[in-house]
């Protein structure tokens, strides 16, 4: 997958089909709108996924917002997708003011060879938002593509959207998130090293700094799976017990951290990447009156996620 960004200047030659939308939580809405996209490559069309960086919500509002999928989550999501192109095209006020036809005609068809045009019902594009489906379906003779749009996802009669999701996170609720995006949320990362506090009580963790622009769930425990970047041990989902937090009882500093506990899992995986899917709110965060309540504590919630994977023996 090719990759443009931080520039405006650019031109793809071959004709494209390119996707429009922020793909932020990439929920099953997305994932319709990608599907869509990749059938365009048997008509010869080479597949593009145009979206802004930073976001407009991000832009307007002067500083940055928490992500749903950051930006290296939404690559490696198109990479392992097919996508050919992704275009990070900068969001600036000269972008923002942008009359819609002039989106049309110089970026999408102008820059991006657009032949297909691929978007949910709700998109909006140029100066105020004021570009829709409509004027693309208007434009579309003129300007040599055409336009397939993608109705909304409903989940119990309310729309899958970002916003949906967003709530959700916030709430804790884990396994309705999974239902919205269609895959358990995650949190990806370079393992790096913790206190071994976890190792020298007998519970050994591995541990990721989340990107300061990832949204978190609250802080506590959850029912958890591992995937790992690592060519031996990717495609592998490896069950597993996370604390997002803090870490309270043992550090004063207030430093987000993914804690996992890997079940029946012994190597040496440092200074690789790997993802945290959530499954299942278990408890919150809790400050413990010494190591040895929080041991005892670890141990019993440990036993608990051996049942929920189904590995008690």
């Amino acid at each position: 997958m090719k990759i443009i960004e931080n520039t405006t200047e650019f031109k793809i030659n071959e004709n494209t089909a390119v996707a429009i939308g922020k793909f932020d939580g990439f929920h099953r809405g997305h994932q319709k709108l990608l599907g869509r996209l990749k059938e365009q490559k048997d008509n010869g069309l080479a597949s593009v996924v145009f979206t802004f960086v930073p976001s407009p919500a991000a832009f307007f509002a002067g500083h940055p917002l928490k992500d749903l999928t950051t930006v290296e989550e939404k690559r490696n999501i198109f990479e392992r997708a097919g996508v050919d192109y992704l275009i990070e095209y900068p969001f600036c006020r000269q972008t923002a003011d942008m009359e819609p036809i002039d989106y049309i005609k110089n970026v999408l068809v102008g820059r991006l060879n657009a032949k297909c045009i691929v978007a949910g019902d709700d998109v909006s594009f140029g100066r105020h938002g004021a570009g829709d489906c409509g004027l693309l379906r208007e434009k579309a003779s003129k300007y040599g593509y055409r336009v397939i749009v993608i109705d909304k996802v409903l989940y119990m009669e309310r729309e899958v959207s970002s916003t949906y999701v967003r709530e959700e996170v916030g709430n804790g609720n884990m396994e309705l998130v999974d239902k919205l995006l269609g895959t358990p949320y995650h949190i990806g990362g370079e393992i790096v090293h913790g206190r071994r506090l976890g190792r020298m009580i007998g519970m050994p963790t591995v541990n990721l700094i989340p990107s300061p622009r990832k949204l978190l769930p609250p802080k506590g425990v959850y029912f958890s799976y591992v995937r790992f970047f690592d060519g031996q041990l990717s495609g592998i989902k490896y069950p597993s017990i996370t604390n997002i937090g803090t870490k309270p009882t043992v550090d004063e500093h207030e430093v987000m951290g993914v804690e996992t506990y890997i079940y029946d899992f012994n190597k040496d995986v440092y200074g690789k990447s790997m993802e945290v899917f959530l499954l299942k709110f278990v408890r919150p965060e809790m400050r413990f009156n010494g190591i040895e309540e929080l041991k005892s504590r670890m141990a019993y919630d440990i036993a608990s996620g051996r049942k929920f994977h189904g590995l008690e023996f």
